[in-house]
């Protein structure tokens, strides 16, 4: 029995079952490792948590802005770009501007002008032209303007009429001179607004709301930047037209008080599903200024969105109404009406799901814990491909952007610019070991001489808070700081004035935000940009080794 037994296992290894045996052999591995498999996924899909990206490295934010992706939030302390930052590098905006060849200019015929209407009808005419006021509508004043404005100014670009962000209107004054034979010239041009049709500064006592018509006297006042502001909040024509609207509302949540960049990013996720389900976002008008920003180093309610963003220019291109105004009319008609409300507790409900809800008003109402009560969650997952944030309806507010426009002018737009960081980051050897060194004045002057001309006007955009560190750079450059031009923001400015009034009577203050608002804007309207990191030193913006993270 047992040689028998042996004889019978031994026959297993018999030539003629070794294929058998293997295949066998094979089978089982495969489905050892397939339960293995199984066994492993089912484990990670039961106890994983995704990361909060809130958490993540910092990054550029101009990265995700433009970026694919537009779902993951990576905060970012520097100023957001807004959707007119997006056009200085549209090559298709830029194809517009007028070129010098585009102007042409009527030859004058000097026995008339050639209308056709005889010699009584020439002469005439002729009279009116050559004795009369001139009027700058005519085609022939108009085309010599323009074409001696592009002649004196080569390196500013000229558009045709158009409201249209970061062009601004120059309002320059031109004296025009008429020779004896009735034909034109320009005498000379004005500084920057310097016409007649710019506004002027308000007397500095007097009162927001009691401003006094102007006289012929007013003339001579000296002329401030930019045009009149509509703060109007819309509203609602009547009953009706209430009744027959669609409403979107995010209520609560953990984005107040944190910084413009986590705010920012909700709010256009709110405003993209608002597009989305073609409804009206009924939005909160004030904001709680993050402590980073604030003079007091504290978190500060009570400020305006008006005060940092163009809110005429998001009314005009998008459906929005102002919550209190909202609730006001809610109050007096939703029951009369049978106005249906209907509430979303989850940020995963999608915007997909709710493309057939038909009450007046979809509410988000978002909870007290972080981060799934932010905001920017409904635009995650697979909404992401879905809702877009319409970067495009953002501008930063028109008073900045006078002041911005009032600044480059000073410097008659011909500068160049550098952007310097140090403040914590320089003190933090350990993430940004060289940036101390990268920065000091002797290093800048050595790397600057090798990308900057000797002579030129240099606006320097720091977070360095005394300004006479740089000093040695005057040895070369003439170097210029936000604070020299402090009096566009004082108490005797138009912006101060305005901002005061929107306030009702509450002074405002030049804050954190609006100060790098206008610091990154006037940077990024110099001839040549130098950057911090890539072109100071080579450290990594956010740290040691998140160069590459950074680039992503």
């Amino acid at each position: 029995m047992m040689g028998r037994n042996g004889l019978s296992r031994a026959g297993g290894f018999r030539p003629e079952n070794l294929g058998q045996n293997a295949l066998a052999l094979i089978g089982n591995v495969c489905f050892t490792f397939f339960v293995l498999m199984v066994l492993i996924f089912t484990i990670i899909a039961a106890t994983y948590e995704p990361e909060d990206p809130l958490f993540d490295p910092s990054t550029k934010m101009s990265n995700f802005l433009t970026s694919q992706s537009n779902a993951t939030f990576k905060p970012d302390s520097s100023v957001v770009k807004t959707g007119e930052d997006f056009m200085l590098p549209n090559q298709t905006a830029f194809n517009t501007f007028i070129n010098i060849s585009d102007v042409v200019i009527p030859t004058i015929v000097e026995e008339g002008v050639g209308n056709g209407n005889g010699a009584d009808g020439e002469a005439e005419e002729k009279s009116e032209r050559c004795d009369g006021p001139v009027d700058c509508r005519d085609p022939e004043v108009f085309h010599l303007l323009m074409k001696k404005a592009i002649e004196q100014f080569k390196d500013i670009h000229f558009y045709r009429f158009g409201k249209s962000a970061s062009f601004y209107k120059d309002y320059r004054r031109f004296t025009i001179a008429r020779s004896e034979n009735c034909t034109f010239s320009v005498a000379g041009i004005g500084d920057y607004h310097t016409g007649v049709n710019a506004r002027k500064r308000k007397n500095k006592h007097q009162k927001p709301g009691f401003e006094k018509k102007s006289t012929k006297e007013d003339s001579t006042l000296l002329p401030v930047v930019g045009e009149t502001v509509n703060d109007d909040l819309p509203v609602v024509e009547s009953e009706r037209s209430f009744s027959q609207g669609r409403y979107l509302i995010y209520n609560g949540g953990g984005d107040r008080c944190k910084n413009m960049n986590h705010y920012l990013w909700s709010f256009l996720c709110a405003l993209g599903e608002a597009q989305y389900l073609n409804r009206t976002l009924v939005m909160d008008l004030t904001i709680c200024l993050n402590s980073i920003y604030t003079s007091s180093n504290q978190d500060e309610e009570g400020k305006d969105f008006r005060f940092y963003f163009d809110f005429e220019h998001l009314t005009e291109a998008s459906s929005v109404l102002d919550q209190a105004q909202f609730w006001e009319d809610w109050g007096k008609w939703h029951k009369k009406d049978r106005l249906g409300l209907y509430l979303v507790e989850d940020h995963k409900v999608t915007p997909m799901k709710l493309a057939e809800v038909s009450d007046s008003v979809i509410m988000r109402k978002f909870g007290s814990v972080e981060p799934d009560n932010y905001w920017y969650r409904v635009c995650e997952g697979e909404t992401e491909s879905v809702i877009q944030r319409p970067w495009h309806l953002l501008w930063k507010s028109r008073r900045l952007m006078d002041i911005v426009s009032a600044i480059s002018s000073k410097l008659n737009w011909d500068y160049d610019s550098v952007h310097i960081e140090r403040g914590e980051k320089a003190r933090n050897k350990n993430l940004w070991p060289n940036l101390d060194a990268d920065t000091s004045p002797d290093a800048l002057l050595s790397t600057l001489g090798n990308k900057i001309e000797e002579g030129r006007q240099v606006y320097i955009a720091t977070n360095e808070p005394e300004t006479s560190f740089f000093d040695p750079l005057k040895d070369k450059y003439s170097t210029h700081f936000l604070d020299e031009y402090k009096d566009l923001w004082d108490e005797n400015s138009e912006w101060y004035s305005e901002t005061t009034k929107l306030n009702r009577g509450v002074p405002v203050e030049f804050d954190g935000y609006m100060r790098g608002s206008v610091d990154t804007e006037v940077f990024l309207r110099g001839k040549k940009q130098i950057e911090t990191f890539n072109d100071l030193t080579n450290d990594c913006k956010d740290g040691v080794n998140t160069c590459n993270a950074a680039a992503s």
